[in-house]
């Protein structure tokens, strides 16, 4: 077997850390960076949102967590959050940005993200940047009275004077179907600068949230607007869809776990290994046991149960219908 290519270049790590599940899923998350990919040399960089007009309460981690994340290797580094905040939290990832530094290559994970392998392993091109196509078709929406996928798509890349729209079509796949438009979960994304990155980001949601096209008029945009976005941003620095060299990527290096109890029932006995390994240690266990769903679905056992409830070859096609049988069987914890 080939031996993997190594990553070009050093590159830097940011997720967003803040009070509540996020802060005890950051904890998570470097855990498993620093069990499986112990060799990474880049900087780890939480983002935290402060306290402001934008903030109901105060959106900071506890002292506590702060403190074990700098002792796992992270540097918690404050953001304003100055146009999202409480109204739109995945804004954070766009305003987050502003504090990594410019023009070093990064990467960013959502928070809910465990490392399952080396990822000083994956070839990132970062002068052709790329996010995760582990995504369903939640946008836009189907509606009666509605444009289709092409009028969509094409307005939106005609109002930020972006060519080459028909160069993201897949042909693959059939016209006014949604795999055909570029679309991508934005738990993971890559650039070459994030302040360049971020500033395009900023500029273009706030245009789509403030002043959409016609076409829109009918479609919502919460919580998709990063999501939204972030294709165009994309295309506007020269990249695409990630190829088959980024495959460990939702795959056998990183796993994007979202919700704890879709963990159990759906992902790879490998995922499960890891991160089951990675949280026993009592360093780790003493804080994510804290949080209600780690408790009970890792530490007492919960989430094996629900495991067995679900075949990994032969699962339910849509997750409203695996989160219904988790429902059911009273293993629903957030």
């Amino acid at each position: 077997m080939a031996k993997k290519k190594a990553a070009s270049q050093p590159f830097n790590i940011m997720i967003v850390g803040q009070s509540g599940r996020l802060e005890y899923e950051a904890v998570l998350f470097m855990a498993s960076l620093n069990a499986m990919s112990p060799d990474f040399a880049g900087r780890v960089i939480v983002a935290e949102p402060q306290p402001g007009d934008r903030w109901d309460n105060d959106p900071r981690m506890s002292d506590d967590i702060r403190a074990v994340l700098t002792d796992m290797g992270a540097e918690v580094v404050p953001f304003e959050s100055r146009h999202f905040g409480q109204s739109y939290p995945y804004g954070n990832k766009i305003e987050g940005l502003s504090i990594l530094p410019a023009g070093e290559p990064f990467v960013f994970f959502d928070t809910d993200t465990i490392i399952t392998g080396d990822l000083m392993s994956v070839p990132f091109d970062f002068d052709r940047p790329s996010a995760s196509m582990k995504r369903e078709g939640t946008w836009p929406e189907e509606e009666l009275y509605w444009p289709g996928y092409t009028a969509i798509w094409k307005s939106l890349y005609d109002k930020f004077g972006l060519e080459g729209f028909e160069d993201t079509l897949d042909l693959s796949q059939p016209d006014e179907y949604w795999q055909r438009y570029m679309y991508f979960n934005a738990g993971w994304f890559f650039g070459a600068d994030p302040a360049a990155f971020g500033e395009r980001f900023l500029e273009y949601a706030l245009a789509v949230r403030d002043d959409r096209p016609d076409t829109m008029v009918v479609q919502s945009i919460d919580p998709w607007l990063d999501q939204i976005v972030l294709p165009l941003v994309i295309h506007s620095f020269g990249g695409g869809r990630p190829g088959p060299e980024l495959d460990g990527l939702d795959g056998d290096i990183t796993c994007h776990w979202r919700l704890l109890p879709l963990f159990y029932a759906r992902e790879s006995d490998h995922a499960v290994a890891v991160m089951e390994e990675v949280t026993a240690p009592n360093k780790v266990k003493k804080w994510l046991k804290q949080y209600n769903a780690f408790k009970r679905l890792i530490f007492q056992g919960r989430g094996q149960k629900l495991r067995a409830m679900f075949d990994r070859n032969d699962l339910p096609v849509k997750e409203k219908q695996i989160r219904n049988r988790i429902k059911s069987a009273g293993f629903w914890i957030r």
